[in-house]
Order: structure tokens, then sequence, then C-alpha cells
């Protein structure tokens, strides 16, 4: 097998070395997306098209190499959200020879004057917007690679999201080529505009945009909420322990409340999502500015009445469920079958009825069942000592589906192992 070259061509074919050009013009085969294959129109060799099957092209260019010498055209550096880790993972590192060039990334900050170094990175190909409201919140500055010509605009309307940190935005378009340009714009203003196909986004925190710093254990004094209707510090501790939870995952919060233990679960979840489900307007109103303060992006509010709001939301890995009321049977008969295999599931009750019907309900669906019980007493001043205070008591219940594996319940979702930025 001849050795594949995969050649990053940086911004445009002008990027390329003298070495990069003449294993190109010496390539028997050219493979590639159809606007990098375009830069060749002269080409005398054969063409590989890269398409929406991507094991059909891998397929391709490992035959043709079998008897020709391959060159792969790949936009920026080819590992750089590329399509060089698929090939060298299919081909085997053996097969391969990587030559790296200039990144949009590097391209757009040197237009701006801004450094790079400190900057989070994020694709949407073949991820969506979660990729980014993953980050948001957390990362000042964020370079997104976009997907296609509306997704300045989705970006745009997301920033425009109530309880979301406010960024300003820059877009990229056709970068490297005649008609280049970049354009600083408010979220507003990118909403109303139109976009080339190819383009990147630079979003920056606004300075006055700081919140305050979210972290576990958060004391129920920190959260706006309504008299003492919020899961205790104590408790929350012990119900993202049961979560068990992992990168990339996504997590109903069912009965939201004021969002505490969301928030604090949002943590947990880089790669992933929470979805708050509140039925109650003021609570909502809670949870938004709880997600403000924190300046958390990876939360969403969904205002509803459970179970009849579940069904058009995105399949959950795990689910908190902390208020159910009469209708938590509905609940858990709406929540089971949309669980991720290898699920899990956390209640809490402070009524035995609760308890007892959240029991029935899950062991009759054949769920490993786990119910601990957890006392808080916090320390009071009394004189010249301390008295304890005990608080009400908490059930957590803690369900998986029959035969669950707890090493596989761990493993993330497709957000954290993100597919390849291949531009074409």
């Amino acid at each position: 097998m001849h050795p594949v070259h995969i050649i990053g061509l940086g911004m445009s074919p002008a990027d390329l070395t003298t070495t990069m050009q003449e294993l190109i013009d010496g390539a028997q085969v050219l493979a590639g997306g159809r606007r990098h294959l375009a830069y060749f129109p002269n080409h005398p060799g054969d063409r590989i098209v890269i398409g929406r099957d991507l094991p059909q092209f891998l397929a391709a260019v490992q035959e043709a190499a079998a008897h020709k010498q391959v060159v792969v055209l790949a936009s920026g550096d080819p590992n750089f959200f590329g399509i060089g880790p698929k090939l060298t993972e299919f081909l085997g590192p053996e097969n391969v020879v990587l030559h790296p060039n200039i990144t949009a990334v590097q391209s757009v900050c040197a237009l701006l004057r801004l450094s790079w170094d400190d900057a989070t990175v994020v694709s949407l190909h073949g991820r969506g917007l979660a990729a980014l409201t993953a980050v948001l919140g957390r990362a000042e500055k964020i370079i997104v690679y976009t997907a296609g010509a509306e997704t300045p605009h989705e970006i745009a309307r997301l920033l425009l999201t109530p309880g979301l940190p406010e960024y300003r935005l820059a877009v990229a378009e056709n970068l490297g080529q005649a008609d280049q340009q970049v354009a600083w714009l408010q979220p507003a203003e990118a909403v109303a505009r139109t976009f080339a196909p190819l383009n990147l986004v630079v979003l920056l925190k606004k300075p006055n945009a700081a919140k305050a710093p979210l972290y576990l254990g958060l004391p129920e004094a920190v959260l706006d909420h309504e008299a003492g209707l919020i899961t205790k510090t104590e408790i929350r501790a012990v119900v993202l322990a049961k979560l068990q939870l992992r990168p990339g995952q996504v997590l109903w919060d069912v009965g939201a409340g004021c969002g505490s233990v969301g928030l604090e679960a949002s943590l947990l979840l880089p790669g992933g999502r929470v979805l708050a489900i509140e039925q109650q307007p003021e609570r909502v109103r809670q949870i938004r500015a709880n997600q403000q303060r924190f300046g958390v992006g990876n939360l969403e509010v969904i205002c509803g009445v459970a179970p009849d709001c579940l069904n058009t939301l995105p399949a959950p890995d795990r689910v908190f469920v902390g208020g159910g009321g009469r209708r938590l049977s509905d609940i858990l008969a709406a929540v089971l079958p949309r669980l991720k295999p290898h699920g899990r599931l956390v209640l809490t009750a402070t009524l035995l009825a609760s308890l007892q019907a959240a029991s029935d309900d899950l062991q009759a669906a054949g769920w490993e069942v786990e119910v601990c019980q957890v006392q808080v007493s916090r320390s009071r001043p009394l004189a010249a000592s301390l008295y304890f205070q005990a608080l009400n008591p908490v059930w957590i219940i803690t369900a998986t589906p029959p035969g669950a594996d707890i090493c596989k319940s761990a493993s993330p979702s497709s957000l954290s192992a993100p597919a390849p930025a291949i531009r074409s």
C-alpha cells in the first residue's frame, strides 16, 4: 500500500508549501471535498469525492492507495477537527503522512488581533448547538466551527435566550478567499443578517457579564427560591452521587423547583445538557434567575406539566425527580421507557406514601431499587455552645433497569465523542 498523504490546504492553496504542492502535483488520485478538489481543475489524476457516507469514502481511499499514490485534501490542519484522525484510524498510522497547515482558528484570531491559546474551540458538525451550550458561561472566549449559512443565526438566537450570559460575536466569512470578511456583531444584529455558507463564529463574553462562581454544595441562601422549597445542600450532594453523572450525558430534572440540583449537575456534565422541567411560572423565573446569576449555559428550562411535556424532549441518560405529587406514577410510566440503556433514575421523597408508590411502581416495572434515608441535623448556637436542629428526613430512591452494568452506565453519550468537522 502506498502511503496516503493528508494535506491541509490552510485557508486556500496559497498557504501550501513547495513540498505540499509537489505532492499534490504528483498524486495519481486526489480525494477530498468538492470545494477542495475545485482548487485543482486541471489535475490529471482520478478523484474521490467525500460525501455523506464517510465509511464509503474511507474504503475508496484505501482501495485506491493499494495501487496508486493518493493525496487527501483537507481544510486547515487535518488533525484539528478534520479528517486526519478518521483516516489514520482506518488506514493505520503507518500508512498515512500528515501535513498540517494554518487553521481557521489561527486565521480568524490573527484578523481580529486575538490570542487563541486561551480559547475554547468547539465544532457543531454532527452535534448541533448542544456542543456550544455545554461551554457557554464557563468559557470567556469560544471559537465555533459552524455547519452552514444558518449557523450564525442559530448561535445568535441561542445567545438571546433569557438567563444565558452576554456575549458579542464575530462572524468570519470565506476565510482565505477574495471576498473574505470579518465583522463584530451583537446577537440581535446577527439574527437579521445573511451569511456565506463558509463561516466561523467567535464569541467573547462581555466584561460586565462576570457571574458568581458555581460550585458543588451551594448554600440555599445564595439561590433564589421560595420559602425554603429547595433541595437542601446535603441532600443535593447525595443525589448527585447517586446519579453518577458523566460527561456528555443528558439529565432530566423533573419538578426542578428553583433548579438547585440541575445547576450543580451542570458542573458534572461537560459536553452534556440539563433539562429543567417545572410547571410553576414563578419557579421557572427562579431557575432562570439562578441560571443567569451563575452563568450556566448547558441548562435549558422547560415550563410545562410532566409527564405531558416530556414526549418531545431528547432521551435522557439520567433522570432526577424532585417533585411529582399526585402524578408521580404517571411521570414514572412516561420516564422509564425513555431512559437510555444503562440509565439511572433518582427520586426524593419526604412522604411515606410517595416512597411506597415510587418503590411499588419501579419494582413492578422490573427495575432494581435501592432506598436510603438521609437525616440531616445542622448546628445552631445555644448559649456558649451548640445544639443540633434536625431537618425533615428525606428518602432517596435510586433505580436502574434490570441487568444494568454500572461500568457501561458510566459511558458518555455521543456528545463527548465529537464527529470530525469535515469542511467540503
